[in-house]
């Protein structure tokens, strides 16, 4: 979603790399830069100018003139900058102390509050806590059954006394969901509500009336991320005819420019609570405003990837893999290097994941073209594998390899690739593991010792080898240094003749050696 605004923020820092001081120019070209890439993100335009104006005060003070690298400050204090419109610090819900807390949700038609309330009742079950959906968005056509559908997904009961399709009064379900929650111990409650408009009075008041029922702990304005600055005009419309406690970013793995995301916070005053990048049910998660800062200036988020990492792998069979590496559980086979390669698969999408490493940006039209079958294709070949080929690749000849690219549906280049790669990376990998680094890469660990070991093998300078004939001559035939042809070098007289017949020469030749 920031891609356009990430390429040009890079483009802006990248001019500022070399120059050892900034002058009141670079400033000022600097600004005028991010000013444009965030007016192309759509950024709300009072946000640009407050934005804009803290970076200027803050490259002209001493912060930067006094820096070793004042490129490196700039992008400091825009990241910090960026942090601070985008809320700040990360907020949590908050939790009734008695009785179960109640969430209610709001926002636009199209927002996709249906289904994020089923996102929201998963994380909150992964919290260790037993939430309850309530169909009370009774005006849209299935509504409720959408949301009984998606509450069987995630393992949540949904509490749906009416059918819906405009048939039931949402104020008097939403009492009777406490009441219900209360008698089988539920403590939260999601309350699902119909979409509105801003300019719907009548919705807008069925809102109001439901928050009055119920007195919800958390009020989450639930907005699109993909709208662009009307979600501001919206976000402000709720705000004052309804009210929220925080806002729910969806669909932020959209291609749209953003602009909602840095613009909300800042105007409403309102913090991002939470996010939704993806169709899954479990592609949710708290928004950090520190890490959506990283991601936007190509910083990565690693943070984000080792928690769904801990969340995702085995750690008994990563141990086990560990041990293999490091030569302590025996080899580390295709069946564990297939092993690890679905582990992987369970955090996402392989764009997905690289994209949330540093420096990705720059390879950015490389993972959009990266094929996720291909994955499917090496699982396949592997598959096609007897256990003992897995257990010892080596043992794959030319006829096995054929056998197996026949069972895979693919080319004997394809398995001939796999198997390399596996070799290479199994190396690499045990290299790691052990401490040694990856030889052969300047400034990595290992590549003194791997030197030390290319210069052991070098020959002994006594044992070198002229090119000379002349001169390897009597070391290669052991022959007396009187049949040397060109003479003894004790200054004795030179017989060309006797040269001459030693050089196996055209008798004729001889003549010109006189």
């Amino acid at each position: 979603m920031f891609a356009t605004l990430s390429d040009r923020l890079a483009e802006t820092f990248k001019n500022l790399r070399g120059k050892g001081r900034l002058s009141e120019a670079d400033i000022d070209a600097t600004a005028r830069e991010i000013r444009i890439a965030l007016l192309e993100a759509d950024v709300a335009l009072p946000v640009v100018k407050d934005f804009v104006a803290a970076v200027k005060e803050r490259a002209r003070g001493e912060e930067v003139s006094q820096a070793l690298n004042p490129a490196q400050q700039i992008v400091k204090i825009v990241n910090e900058e960026l942090v601070a419109i985008l809320g700040g610090e990360t907020r949590r819900l908050r939790f009734a102390k008695s009785g179960p807390t109640v969430i209610m949700l709001a926002g636009l038609q199209g927002a996709g509050k249906t289904t994020l309330a089923a996102k929201l009742a998963l994380w909150l079950k992964d919290q260790g806590r037993t939430p309850m959906l309530v169909a009370a968005d009774l005006q849209r056509p299935n509504a409720v059954n959408q949301l009984q559908v998606n509450g069987e997904r995630v393992d949540v009961p949904v509490f749906a006394p009416e059918p819906g399709n405009g048939v039931g009064d949402p104020v008097a379900v939403s009492r009777a969901a406490l009441e219900e929650a209360k008698r089988k111990l539920h403590d939260v409650v999601v309350i699902d509500t119909a979409g509105r408009l801003g300019v719907d009075a009548e919705m807008m008041q069925q809102a109001t009336d439901i928050r009055d029922a119920v007195s919800p702990d958390e009020i989450l304005f639930v907005v699109d991320a993909m709208i662009g600055q009307d979600a501001v005009n919206t976000a402000m419309a709720f705000l004052d005819g309804v009210g929220y406690d925080g806002v729910v970013l969806t669909k932020l793995d959209g291609d749209a420019r953003g602009g909602a995301a840095l613009s909300i916070a800042s105007i409403t005053g309102r913090p991002v609570m939470f996010a939704s990048n993806g169709e899954k049910m479990t592609d949710f998660d708290l928004f950090h405003p520190d890490r959506m800062a990283s991601r936007i200036l190509d910083m990565g988020d690693v943070l984000t990837l080792i928690e769904q990492a801990e969340k995702t792998f085995d750690a008994e069979q990563a141990l086990k893999a560990a041990e293999k590496l490091t030569g302590k559980g025996g080899d580390f086979t295709l069946d564990d290097f297939l092993e690890q390669m679905q582990q992987v698969r369970k955090l996402g999408s392989m764009q997905k994941i690289m994209g949330m490493l540093p420096g990705m940006g720059q390879f950015r039209s490389q993972l959009e073209n990266f094929d996720e079958r291909e994955i499917d294709r090496i699982e396949a070949i592997i598959c096609s594998m007897t256990p003992a080929e897995r257990t010892n690749p080596k043992i794959i000849d030319g006829s096995r390899r054929a056998r197996i690219a026949r069972g895979s549906g693919r080319q004997v280049s394809d398995v001939n690739q796999l198997v390399d790669r596996f070799f290479e990376a199994r190396k690499m990998m045990m290299s790691f593991a052990r401490g040694g680094g990856m030889p052969g890469l300047p400034g990595m660990p290992g590549v003194a010792a791997a030197a030390g070991r290319r210069k052991k093998a070098k020959p002994a300078k006594g044992r070198r080898v002229s090119g000379n004939p002349a001169k390897s001559a009597p070391a290669k035939a052991a022959k007396p240094a009187a049949a040397n042809p060109f003479g003894s070098p004790d200054g004795e007289p030179v017989d060309y003749e006797k040269a001459a017949a030693a050089l196996d020469l055209p008798t004729d030749f001889s003549k010109y050696l006189k």
